[in-house]
């Protein structure tokens, strides 16, 4: 199963991670290898509950990713 996970700088040097099609699945780390893997252990817990994704209204199937340019 893969999951979209985003990265981004948190206050004083964290590293915030986010898995958008997870609701309330967040995490951080002071590097980025921390992160992920706190993200990752944020993600297991979620899916741990079998219910979850359903009692959201979300598959991790129902989500189309696609890259776009935006500027020059």
């Amino acid at each position: 199963m893969q999951i979209p996970v985003i990265l981004r700088p948190g206050e004083s040097g964290w590293i915030i991670a986010s898995a958008p099609t997870l609701p309330g699945c967040h995490s951080q780390g002071r590097t980025r290898d921390e992160a992920l893997a706190n993200i990752r252990e944020a993600i297991e817990l979620f899916l741990e509950d079998e219910h979850s994704l359903e009692d959201a209204g979300l598959t991790t199937h129902n989500y189309e990713f696609i890259e776009l340019s935006i500027g020059t």
